[in-house]
Formats: C-alpha cells, sequence, structure tokens
C-alpha cells in the first residue's frame, strides 16, 4: 500500500480535472491517499475510504505555487510518501519523490498559439516538471516522442491512457428514446490547432450540397474571442439558425448531447490523445476524424472515418457518406482498450519502484 498525495486542484480544468477525477477511486482501492484542493474540488471523495484532505486554493502555476507554497501544508504533504501531479505544475519546496505528467507539449509544436516569452515560459514549466520528478506520464506515444525530441529528459517517462469518463459508461434508459436530431457535433475549443475553420470550411460546402444538417458547438460564444479571432469573426457572419452554440453544460447533458449528434467531427491538427472521439463512439455516435499520427496511433483499431488533415472538400465528403449511411457505432471489445484502472494500476506500479 502506497502512502500518495494527489494533487486535484486541476479538477474542473477540462480533460486534465477529468483524468485525475477518473483515477483516484483506483488509486483509493489499495492506497492511502491525500487529496490536494479545494473543499469543492475534492467534494466528490470526501465519503470514501482511504482518503484525507488537505484543503489548499492556492492556484497552479501561480508564483504563489512555484516559490512560496504553504508551509503548514508543505508540513502535512511530507507525512506521506509521494506526490503525484496529474500536470506539470509542481508546487515548490516538496522533499517527497514527485511523478508528474506531460499530457502534451502543443505550445512547443504549433506556431501562433503563444507569443515568443509565452513559448519560453512554457517550456520553462516542462523542463521544470521533468527536473523535479522521479518519473513522468504522459497519454500517448505520439506525446512521449515529441517529449523526447523537444525537451531534456532522462528520465522514465511511461504512456499511461486516457479512458471514457464512468458517467459515459453506465447505463442511462433515459437517453434511449433520444432521436438523433439532425446535427454535426464539436467538442472543444477554437484554438487553431482544433481544426475547426476546417469544419466550417466543409460545413459551407455540404451546405452547398443541399445537406440538412447543422452545426452544434459545445462551449460557449462568447470565450471563443480568446480562441481564434478570424474563426470567430466568421462564425459570427453566419446563419445562427444553422449553428448552435450550447454553452457550459453538465455532464449529463453532454452524454444527451453525444447521444442525440448524427456523428462527431474532430478536426483537429494536433492533440496529445483527443477524446471527444472515444466518448462519442462509446454513446454510438460515429466520429469523423483528421488523420493526425496521434489519432492514428489512438483510434487505428476503431470504426472511424479519417479525412484528410486540413482538407475541407475531404471531410465535407466524409460527412456527406456519413449522413446518408445514418449508421449507430457498436464498439463491443473496443470499449475496454483503454481504461482508467489500468492507467491508475501502472502509474502506482511505476511509484511504488521508487
Amino acid at each position: 500500500m502506497l502512502r500518495m498525495v494527489i494533487d486535484c486542484r486541476m479538477i474542473g480544468s477540462g480533460g486534465i480535472g477529468s483524468f485525475v477525477s477518473e483515477l483516484i477511486p483506483y488509486f483509493l482501492e489499495h492506497n492511502e491517499c491525500l487529496l490536494l484542493g479545494t473543499h469543492e474540488q475534492c467534494m466528490a471523495f470526501l465519503r470514501m475510504q482511504n482518503v484525507e484532505f488537505c484543503f489548499c486554493d492556492v492556484k497552479p502555476f501561480s508564483f504563489q505555487e512555484m516559490f512560496s507554497f504553504p508551509q503548514e501544508t508543505l508540513n502535512k504533504i511530507h507525512t506521506y510518501d509521494y506526490y503525484f501531479s496529474p500536470y506539470c505544475n509542481i508546487p515548490g519546496g516538496i522533499k517527497i519523490p514527485v511523478f508528474s505528467t506531460i499530457h502534451d507539449i502543443v505550445f512547443l509544436d504549433v506556431p501562433g498559439l503563444t507569443g515568443f516569452a509565452g513559448k519560453i515560459g512554457r517550456k520553462y514549466i516542462y523542463q521544470r516538471s521533468i527536473n523535479l520528478s522521479k518519473a513522468v506520464f504522459t497519454v500517448s506515444e505520439f506525446s512521449k516522442q515529441r517529449i523526447l525530441e523537444k525537451l531534456n529528459c532522462k528520465k522514465p517517462l511511461q504512456v499511461v491512457y486516457n479512458s471514457v469518463p464512468k458517467y459515459l459508461l453506465q447505463k442511462d434508459s433515459s437517453i434511449d428514446s433520444i432521436k438523433k436530431d439532425g446535427t454535426i457535433l464539436f467538442v472543444g475549443n477554437i484554438k487553431k490547432h482544433k481544426g475547426l475553420k476546417i469544419l466550417l470550411d466543409a460545413f459551407e460546402i455540404i451546405k452547398s450540397k443541399g445537406s440538412s444538417l447543422r452545426l452544434k458547438i459545445v462551449g460557449n460564444k462568447e470565450n471563443f474571442r480568446t480562441g481564434d479571432e478570424e474563426t470567430a469573426q466568421r462564425i459570427s457572419t453566419m446563419d445562427s439558425s444553422l449553428i448552435e452554440f450550447t454553452g457550459k453544460v453538465s455532464n449529463e447533458e453532454l452524454k444527451k448531447i453525444y447521444h442525440s449528434s448524427n456523428m462527431l467531427v474532430q478536426p483537429s491538427l494536433y492533440e496529445g490523445f483527443g477524446m471527444p472521439p472515444l466518448e462519442s463512439m462509446t454513446l454510438g455516435t460515429p466520429a469523423i476524424i483528421s488523420d493526425i499520427p496521434v489519432f492514428k496511433e489512438i483510434y487505428g483499431d476503431f470504426p472511424v472515418k479519417f479525412f484528410e488533415s486540413g482538407n475541407a472538400e475531404d471531410l465535407a465528403q466524409k460527412i456527406l457518406d456519413t449522413e446518408k449511411e445514418a449508421v449507430s457505432i457498436e464498439l463491443g471489445e473496443l470499449k475496454n482498450k483503454y481504461s482508467y484502472e489500468k492507467s491508475a494500476h501502472l502509474i502506482t506500479d511505476i511509484i511504488s519502484n521508487y
């Protein structure tokens, strides 16, 4: 049995929050854990066994986190044997062995996401995470190779795959009666590497060919101004009856949206893993995804449709083909290919060797 601290301060922050939230129940099955985070972030685990809490509201990546982390909190951390971070932010002053996670290095690989100073700052954060860790985890072989190429990593670097959140796997009779609603689904932000521009180009092509499909974007329209100004401006000029922004949605709402959509399109130019296609197919909705290397790695065995990355004409044709087929996806045993239980056990196995 390990005694380990789990940093929960990224819970509520998209995919990384989901990653640690899904791992924690498996960590608690055979280990004693101290969860570090706010009361709200720890709430879901309050009644579990083998767990203790250290409530902390110090922001990840803040000056306070790196250079003046509360001594009282550090003292509590040091009563345990190991520290696991689901991301690359590590509080200064930790003296027990640290294990961190770098999901991707998109800011080093994709031009235009940040300025020169931002790129230097992020490289410092990634490298600091490696330097302070006994071992580092990442979520795909693709990300592993990018880390090895762009950073000085002499530490063990282990792939631990993402998986489907438990709430999507649970049987829910209330969604069985939900019909397909004639929508193409996009889940994610509009930073340039997410490829929404390509989807918009393809959407205009299919509309010119008489498609009745609409586009549904899970996200808040107002927040898009901070992602890609050109795409945000373009969306504002498009027919609002054809594009729906859901705003922030609950897990239950997202599950229904996945189920009711005719297809999901993930036109990313770069990802570390890319969760929406797996989530969509788990609920029976087909996925059309770009043929970038990481998607070939993650989804090569799955019944996805690949389109040529950046090619709106090819994407449009794949959408039109899928519209005609009106199929539902059954994953069968492929549902078990990726598992948070497997990843949790692999993480604890690595940690136990130290």
